[in-house]
């Protein structure tokens, strides 16, 4: 059996009001930093990574260098657990999609399985790279615990596939910065252990 804990990154601006990130190079806020230290400790003190991957943007590279210090880990990026490519609408705000008129928007909410960005990708098309970071790991790593640091859109994927729910389930599956999911991987399947947990934030 081999075992993933699937983190998101810490804070960073434009969560909160929500913004389409996407692959913006953000830094972490000084709370993301701290909550990327608190994740490493939880880490460390609960599981014994062989390694830990990253998204290749900064925001992720960063919460796994921490994650990795404290573990004794190497860290190394990932391509394929990059952020959701938005395309044109990377940058907006939730206000100013949903002022441009056309439907999109509402449609990404209520329906995010039909949605491609204008210039950028689907759902569909993060999972497919999402399902070939899980076969990597899972053909890599047999037998170990790997650490993989990615976004809130990737990881909701990810736990979609890992929980065999549709794409269309993507607003029901929350993902807090530096949050903890834990996912077991064998021949009988696939099992999720935890999702969102965030108590290590929280004293």
């Amino acid at each position: 059996m081999n075992r993933i804990i699937l983190v998101r990154h810490g804070h960073v601006a434009g969560i909160d009001p929500p913004r389409f990130r996407g692959r913006a190079e953000l830094p972490m806020t000084q709370e993301g930093r701290d909550q990327a230290q608190k994740v490493a400790r939880r880490i460390a003190a609960n599981w014994r990574p062989a390694i830990v991957y990253t998204s290749p943007l900064k925001r992720c590279v960063d919460t796994g260098a921490a994650i990795g210090e404290q573990c004794g880990a190497p860290s190394k990026t990932l391509v394929e657990i990059n952020d959701l490519d938005y395309g044109a609408w990377q940058g907006k705000s939730w206000d100013d999609a949903r002022a441009i008129g056309d439907g999109l928007f509402e449609t990404w909410r209520h329906s995010p399985d039909q949605v491609i960005f204008p210039g950028g990708e689907s759902l569909q098309g993060v999972a497919g790279r999402a399902g070939r970071a899980l076969l990597f790991v899972n053909e890599h790593h047999a037998k170990e615990t790997v650490v993989m640091v990615s976004h809130d859109s990737v990881n909701r994927v990810i736990l979609s596939l890992a929980l065999a729910l549709p794409l269309s389930s993507y607003w029901r599956l929350i993902q807090e910065p530096c949050c903890i999911n834990e996912i077991e991987c064998d021949g009988d399947g696939t099992r999720v252990r935890r999702i969102n947990d965030t108590a290590h934030l929280h004293g």
